[in-house]
This record gives structure tokens, C-alpha cells and sequence, in this order.
């Protein structure tokens, strides 16, 4: 039987999840240094490794064993048989996986892509750009809860959540800096085909990273440096 679709509130409660674990750089990177090592990490070595402070490296960490990521065991490091056990955190699995259960209605999309077709292309734009306003400022919310316009204290982190959630969404996201610029690339479209026989849907993303980054920084200028229905290989945007 094949999954069925996420509710609205799964889907935000997932992606709360998964940007709450990952959606902080140092955390990513202090998962991949845990990853690496059999034998797990201690909050000591990671503090060592990142330049931390412990308790800054344990918080981290526990964030991980929080949402699944790492499990925690207490024991003597390997080599030392005298001196206080410690907590390791090691990987569960090989790799996490996200169970993300996204699906992508051809037949939706292309119905949508045409209905939008039929409108005035700048009559269309702004609907669908506010349709993925409306939803990304929801998915912010589910992030960050109430304090969304505190939660990120710079453009940089804002753009790693924005990015996590839209990867979340099946955009395949991430984060870059070029020529003094940040950029989000999407690498993959979860519109398929639809999006470049009907362009004005691509104004849904805008609007989603409009809508996600206006509730956890503030609004920015932007320009769309590339897009797959202009023929290029990625979406990119600059900030």
C-alpha cells in the first residue's frame, strides 16, 4: 500500500524536526565528526574538535540523541580503564534517513500549471508567489514557534533553516557564498517537468523562501541568478 500524503501538521512537524536537529552548521558538521568515529563522541572531544565550550558541545549533541540521530551510551573511553565513564554519541545506522513521505501529483501540478496559465502571467505570479508566501511564513512558525522573528540572528543562519526546510520539501536545498553573496541552490525541483512548461509556478519557491525568510530575519532583497525553465542546470538565488 503506498504511503499516504503528509497532513498539513505532519508535514510542519517534520520539518520542525529536522531543522531543529540540523538546521545549525556546527551541528551538521558536529554529526558528520560523530558519524566518522566508531567508537562515538564524547561532548569533550567535540568541544576539543569545534572550539567549544562543553556544555555548548553537549547541547548539541543531546539535540541529536534528541530527534533520533545519535544514541548515547556511558562508558570508559576505549584505551583508559581508570577515571570517570563518559557519554558517547555515536550514529544510529549508517545514515540517517528522513522519513518523508512528499509526494508529487503530476496530474495536480499540471492542472494547477495550466489554471495559472489561463491568468494574466502577472496576475498569476503574484497569486502563486503569495499562495508560497502565506505557506512558507506557516512552515517558519512550526520551526521557531512564537518567537519566529528573534529565532535567527543572522541572514547567514536563516538562509541554512530556509534551506533545510525547503530540502525537507523535496528542493534538494543548500547553501553557498559567491562573490561576497549568499546564494540558496536548489538542486532538484519537486515540480518535475510541469515547472518548465509552466514557469509561473517557480513563483511558489520564491514565495515560500520570501514567506520563511521574512519570519526568521526580516525581509531582503533578492535576485534569481538562474532557473531550470530558463534552461539552466540549477535555481539559484542570491541574497
Amino acid at each position: 500500500m503506498a504511503a499516504s500524503a503528509p497532513t498539513p501538521a505532519t508535514f510542519s512537524a517534520t520539518v520542525s524536526a529536522i531543522t531543529s536537529a540540523f538546521g545549525d552548521p556546527t551541528r551538521r558538521a558536529i554529526y558528520l565528526f560523530a558519524r566518522g568515529r566508531a567508537e562515538g563522541a564524547t561532548a569533550a572531544q567535540v568541544a576539543d574538535e569545534f572550539g567549544l565550550h562543553p556544555n555548548v558541545a553537549r547541547h548539541h549533541l543531546d539535540k541529536l540523541a534528541a530527534g533520533g540521530y545519535l544514541e548515547v551510551a556511558v562508558e570508559r573511553s576505549a584505551g583508559t580503564g581508570a577515571g570517570r565513564p563518559s557519554k558517547h554519541y555515536r550514529a544510529v545506522g549508517e545514515k540517517v534517513e528522513l522519513q518523508m513521505p512528499v509526494r508529487t501529483d503530476d496530474l495536480v501540478l499540471e492542472l494547477l500549471g495550466k489554471t495559472l496559465a489561463a491568468l494574466p502571467r502577472e496576475t498569476a505570479e503574484r497569486m502563486a508567489e503569495e499562495v508560497g508566501a502565506d505557506y512558507g511564513r506557516a512552515m517558519a512558525a512550526g520551526m521557531v514557534g512564537a518567537d519566529a522573528q528573534v529565532a535567527q540572528r543572522s541572514l547567514r543562519s536563516a538562509l541554512h533553516a530556509v534551506a533545510d526546510a525547503l530540502t525537507a520539501h523535496g528542493f534538494a536545498a543548500h547553501t553557498e557564498s559567491r562573490n561576497n553573496q549568499l546564494r540558496i541552490v536548489n538542486t532538484h525541483c519537486p515540480f518535475g517537468d510541469t515547472a518548465i512548461d509552466h514557469p509561473v509556478i517557480c513563483a511558489v519557491d520564491r514565495g515560500m523562501v520570501r514567506g520563511m525568510l521574512g519570519a526568521l530575519y526580516g525581509d531582503v532583497d533578492t535576485s534569481l541568478e538562474s532557473s531550470r525553465p530558463q534552461g539552466d542546470t540549477f535555481c539559484v538565488t542570491s541574497f
